[in-house]
């Protein structure tokens, strides 16, 4: 988009999930500006996600805004079933307990032994004897949520500039006239918020804004799409090392795609898998099942961002009020979308008791605890 100019009353930097669903959340209450450096929404960490939604991924303090995004999530259409086995060794018994005893006893799991896994994978080595079944789990259609987060922001008035690179802002005026010139590869525009959702490149966003990084870092992560032989059942569930070193789940026609789970340290950039990571994930998985690889037909990586703390980041700067953090969203940002998006939309607005985030604190996530 060339040649932008004006005033917006927000501008969120980073079309990914993060910047769509909160400028879909906004537009219609405030004119929105979403920036995004590439030419295509979701380039980076959005379109390249595994696609799953499961009440366990993230960690407790994640699961409130999980659970209060599926009803949302599976009304409209977003969410199919999968279901999910979490399987381990012998001596992962003490990682099942903990993992059990962080969710507390609400029927998120159902603990199972050798027979009942080996009836579910095809496959399965003898070493792998205990697991636990988390019924729930579902696949996501990623690019329909993200898709239909940027139509409606469209739709309701908002503006979305592709190829359009944030160089930087500074904050101009004080009090209620308080506001931020915003400089654009494709021009300069005023704001009166400036939204930072540009995940792997949160802290040079802050930076370039005069405002002090609060340590989120981006983890590389490989997945890798096989052709096995068996073919995988296109019913298998989302399978799940207790040690958190590989998943995996079928894709179609006997493909899976694969993941050591790992996380590389790494600059924000448009990532690419190492062969060694490569490797690594094949390796792991022929540890768990007796398949043969046919093909590795595809391989890419992304970079995952977190806080010190590996919570999300939501809210205004301490120091910077109309500075407004919504970041670190980690592996999860896609699944707990719609809760993150109305919790921000409401701190900014100055919303409160919203039925659909009755089970979740706020305070857990302001960007003040990392100060």
């Amino acid at each position: 988009m060339d040649g932008l100019r004006g005033s917006y009353d927000a501008v969120i930097v980073g079309a990914g999930m993060a910047g769509a669903s909160l400028g879909a959340e906004l537009a219609g209450h405030m004119s929105v500006l979403l920036v995004e450096m590439e030419d295509q929404p979701g380039y980076h960490a959005t379109g390249r996600s595994v696609a799953f939604w499961s009440e366990s991924y993230g960690g407790p303090a994640i699961r409130p805004l999980t659970r209060a995004s599926g009803p949302v999530l599976a009304e409209r259409g977003f969410l199919s079933p999968r279901g999910g086995l979490h399987v381990g060794r012998a001596e992962d018994a003490a990682l099942r307990r903990a993992m059990v005893a962080d969710y507390g006893d609400d029927g998120l799991f159902v603990p199972l032994e050798a027979a009942q896994l080996r009836a579910r994978i095809a496959g399965l080595r003898g070493d792998w004897t205990i697991g636990l079944e988390e019924a729930g789990l579902r696949d996501i259609d990623v690019a329909g949520l993200h898709g239909a987060c940027l139509a409606r922001l469209r739709r309701l008035g908002g503006t979305v500039a592709q190829g359009c690179r944030f160089e930087g802002a500074a904050p101009f005026g004080a009090g209620e006239g308080a506001g931020w010139e915003v400089r654009l590869s494709t021009g300069s525009v005023r704001a009166g918020l400036l939204v930072n959702a540009a995940g792997a490149w949160a802290d040079p966003v802050a930076r370039a804004a005069g405002v002090r990084p609060i340590g989120i870092t981006p983890l590389r992560r490989t997945v890798v799409q096989l052709r096995v032989d068996p073919p995988a059942a296109d019913d298998l569930p989302l399978v799940i090392d207790l040690a958190q070193r590989f998943y995996f789940k079928p894709v179609g026609a006997g493909r899976i795609w694969l993941t050591p789970h790992d996380e590389h340290v790494s600059p924000p950039v448009d990532a690419a898998p190492e062969e060694l990571d490569v490797a690594t994930a094949i390796d792991r998985l022929q540890q768990v099942v007796d398949w043969r690889v046919a093909a590795v037909e595809r391989r890419w990586a992304g970079l995952r961002s977190f806080a010190p703390d590996r919570r999300p980041v939501y809210g205004r700067d301490p120091d910077r009020p109309g500075f407004f953090w919504f970041a670190g969203q980690g592996g999860f940002g896609i699944q707990t979308a719609p809760a993150a998006a109305r919790l921000a939309r409401g701190l900014l607005m100055g919303e409160r008791d919203d039925p659909m985030l009755a089970g979740v604190d706020a305070a857990l996530y302001a960007p003040g605890r990392l100060r």
